[in-house]
């Protein structure tokens, strides 16, 4: 055992005798049973100096659950630091304990520690380890040692395991841990250790993980963190774009990299679980969490679900490997389709979110359809270990309007359709606060909530309410036992298969991975494919590496509006809080021959030569307070006290001033947009050449600049409908009426290897100009004529991505996007494709082009 000293508070730079502190440096040590436990004792000196005078101790082992004369032999001694000690030093003292005949759970010994000339910080415990018992059997099935395990808990060590508590709320008083038998903790956004580096991370999460071997069944902690677009809340790591840029790549392979990565710089820092991917599906531009989506429709949401076996490596098997973490499929119940106007009143006037946790006002086939589709194969393909509710409610129409339920009290989709249905075999973890925002008192918040399917109650500072309020709920008998030992049975498993009895502290093998160069390689990919251009006048991209370059605009050269929210903070922030490459340092890089002018508000003389880059967007938010018309976020410590700007689609006036100075000074006029969501920009697109939608493209802006240069060529696909008007928020392919500037799965490429000659695109291109879509020829034809082809075949996909890009040079109008009838079949054929069926792909592509 280790016994360390507690710092003194003076600040004087020598100490008389009496100014001495002698504390553990741990306040629990572990031995294996029959071991002998190591306890080392620290001398601190207040100021930092030296001993006066000699300090002695005495100390002995006192009582515990160990059992004395048969567990251990008491044992007792003196430890002196004597005169001229310097602050700092330790010493060693030992207990031996005695191995036992059979299995039992863990036992403790105290250990007293006094001294006349001292004060006494920690005082530690010696725990002996459990053993012997078949739970702790790694050999045995995982069922067999859950039931074993099971069998030996009382219901409060139960309802310890269904309770989450953040993990600040119990840092002033870690022995709650033990306690309360708290099966979890999580870092919310932000929330970390007070030097934010991944070694803090890893030894702040292994400091909380020791208090559960207090415990006679040691069971460990399972700790949780938004690793959303890597592990975003530590500085340093890597950083990929939000999930609306990966939507934007089509590239499901990449996107399953890209959470791998995650994973390894998530697990390396002791934290086994993410609460990702997000699964929700976006329908109106206007919620704060838009980009938090893959994309507005369902099939490309499902064909990004590969991010699940990123995380945890395809297979339960693999989920005890230090490089994998279990993954959370979210939001369950609605997320992403709730109605403008519907959101959640926080309190009154600003404070109200207009859309987010709103009410979903649908039937349950079109509920099913769109909003629960992508969850059947995050289980049953995917097999994602825990699945979270939406804060929103659901309005189901086939009973009447005005009777919505909340997505954590909605039995029929967390038991029946859910585990009973779709056969989900991992644990239901709510929200933030979740649980408290279904109507009603305390007690049949908690009863709705676990009787509807809930297995884990994040409570992040209720989390006592929440155990002594279920347990009386069991014992009244309103919460079934069976619905208990359901969900403790559902949360174990997982613990098993993470390895977390084996391993319960951090495996630090990978931890010199978080943020390294192979690391950034792929979110430097990522950031490349995410990119999607919408216009490209002349062949105004790529640029020329020797060109005279004006840089401008306020997302040009800052890091923090570039990753967005959800980065080391909540809401994330403007600035330079971690480490990357902005999108000017990235040109910089990229094309180190460039001469390159930059001025943020395009007040610097313009050379009439040069090529126009203009970076604009929004800045960062997260959630409600990223809604259009929502509150304004005023409370990071960056923002000192003064709110954000105000969250619209429309571009701010400082940006769109930019944009006019440059473009009409500028011999040719590239405009990035920064951006969560699509914002709209019809008034200023004739003045453009070309239009860039970059997302929100994380830590790598070398990525965007691959792109801008030709090293990679422009391959992305809109994820999200882009619209004409702030009025169009609510606007998804397939509506009766679609009409956007540029419609979901439009993107424009340089490549030069597509794989048809140019004398093939001209045929192809007159033929179609030409109205008569028979006469196509070679490839194509064979493609418009195919029944059943394969869609998952390289070669199709890119015979169909050839006549796609000749599709969109035909209708696309620089001046005013593309006409609707072509749009409509545009963003159709792309869901068909989605959905494999190439046969519709190319006859709506045909369509478009002769509409």
């Amino acid at each position: 055992m280790t016994i360390t000293v507690v710092p003194a508070l003076a600040t004087a730079a020598s100490a008389a005798t009496g100014d001495a502190t002698l504390a553990a440096t741990s306040p629990i040590v572990t031995t294996p049973d029959g071991g002998t436990a190591t306890v080392v004792v620290q001398l601190d000196v207040e100021g930092g100096g030296t001993l006066p005078a000699d300090v002695t101790a005495q100390w002995a082992t006192g009582a515990g659950s160990a059992t004395a004369g048969e567990d251990y032999a008491p044992v007792s001694g003196t430890i002196t630091f004597p005169a001229g000690t310097a602050s700092g030093a330790t010493q060693q003292l030992t207990v031996p304990t005695a191995p036992s005949a059979e299995g039992e759970t863990a036992e403790t010994i105290s250990i007293d520690l006094a001294a006349d000339d001292a004060s006494i910080g920690t005082r530690p415990t010696v725990v002996i380890d459990a053993h012997g018992l078949p739970y702790l059997d790694a050999s045995l099935p995982v069922p067999a040692r859950v039931d074993d395990l099971l069998g030996r808990m009382s219901l409060a060590a139960k309802v310890g395991q269904m309770t989450q508590a953040e993990r600040a709320e119990v840092d002033d008083s870690q022995a709650q841990i033990a306690d309360l038998m708290l099966g979890s903790l999580l870092s919310g956004g932000g929330s970390g250790p007070e030097e934010n580096d991944p070694e803090a991370w890893a030894d702040m999460v292994d400091g909380y993980q020791l208090w559960t071997r207090l415990t006679p069944l040691q069971i460990p902690l399972i700790y949780g963190v938004d690793s959303v677009h890597g592990h975003n809340n530590v500085v340093g790591a890597t950083v990929f774009p939000h999930n609306i840029g990966l939507g934007a790549t089509r590239d499901p392979a990449l996107v399953q990299e890209t959470a791998h990565v995650t994973a390894e710089e998530t697990r390396a820092t002791g934290i086994p679980w993410t609460f990702a991917p997000c699964l929700c599906v976006a329908r109106d531009t206007r919620w704060g969490r838009t980009y938090e989506a893959f994309g507005e429709d369902p099939s490309l949401v499902v064909e990004m679900e590969t991010s699940i076996d990123g995380f945890q490596g395809g297979d339960v098997s693999a989920l005890d490997d230090p490089d994998r973490v279990l993954a959370t499929a979210k939001h369950i119940g609605g997320d992403g389709d709730t109605e403008y106007g519907t959101g959640d009143d926080l309190g009154s006037g600003p404070s109200t979110y207009p859309i987010d946790q709103g009410i979903t006002v649908t039937s349950r086939e079109e509920f099913e359809r769109i909003d629960l589709a992508p969850f059947i194969p995050a289980v049953q393909q995917h097999h994602v270990g825990s699945i979270m509710p939406s804060y929103s409610s659901t309005d189901y129409t086939e009973d009447g309007l005005g009777n919505p339920i909340k997505a954590h009290a909605d039995a029929s989709v967390l038991t029946e359709f859910l585990k009973d249905e779709v056969g989900f075999d991992g644990f239901v973890i709510s929200d933030y606060h979740g649980i408290d925002q279904i109507p009603g008192d305390r007690a049949s918040d908690v009863r709705t909530w676990v009787n509807a399917g809930g297995d884990m109650a994040m409570e992040p500072d209720d989390y006592a309410s929440f155990e002594i309020t279920l347990i009386n709920e069991v014992l009244e008998g309103r919460v079934p036992q069976e619905r208990i030992d359901d969900a403790v049975r559902r949360i174990l498993t997982k613990k098993f298969q993470l390895g977390l009895f084996e391993q319960p502290f951090a495996d630090r093998t990978n931890l010199d991975q978080v943020g390294s160069a192979e690391h950034r390689a792929v979110a430097r990919q990522a950031a490349a494919e995410s990119q999607v251009l919408l216009k490209n006048s002349d062949d105004a991209l790529p640029l020329a590496d020797d060109a005279p370059l004006y840089v401008a605009g306020r997302n040009a050269d800052d890091l923090g509006n570039q990753i967005g929210g959800w980065s080391i903070t909540w809401q994330g922030q403007s600035g330079r809080h971690t480490e990357g490459t902005t999108i000017l340092e990235g040109i910089e890089q990229v094309a180190p021959d460039a001469d390159v002018t930059f001025s943020v508000d395009a007040s610097a003389p313009i050379d009439p030569d040069a090529t126009g880059v203009v970076v604009v967007g929004e800045t960062p938010y997260s959630e409600g307070y990223g809604d259009v018309g929502g509150p304004l976020w005023a409370y990071d410590p960056a923002d000192e006290g003064m709110p954000r700007e105000p969250k619209t689609m429309d571009l701010r006036a400082e940006d769109q001033a930019v944009i006019e100075t440059v473009c009409a000074q500028t011999a040719t006029c590239v405009v990035l947009v920064v951006s969560g969501r699509p914002l709209v920009l019809s008034d200023q697109l004739g003045d453009i050449d070309a239009l860039v939608a970059s997302w929100l493209p994380g830590s790598e802006g070398t990525g965007v600049a691959d792109v801008l240069f030709g090293r990679t060529p422009f391959t992305g696909q809109l994820p999200q409908s882009w619209p004409r008007t702030v009025e169009q928020g609510e606007l998804n392919v397939g509506d009766s009426t679609y009409e956007p500037l540029y419609p979901f799965g439009w993107g424009l490429s340089t490549s030069a290897d597509l794989p048809l000659s140019d004398a093939q695109v001209s045929r192809l291109a007159e033929t179609l100009a030409g109205g008569d879509a028979g006469r196509l020829t070679g490839p194509l034809a064979a493609l418009q004529n195919a029944q059943g082809l394969d869609a998952e075949d390289p070669r199709v996909r890119e015979l169909v991505g050839a006549l796609r890009q000749v599709v969109q040079q035909l209708v696309a109008d620089p001046v005013t996007g593309v006409p609707a009838p072509a749009a409509d079949r545009i963003a159709r054929a792309d869901v068909a494709l989605l959905e494999e069926d190439v046969a519709t792909t190319v006859r709506l592509l045909v369509e478009a082009a002769t509409v």
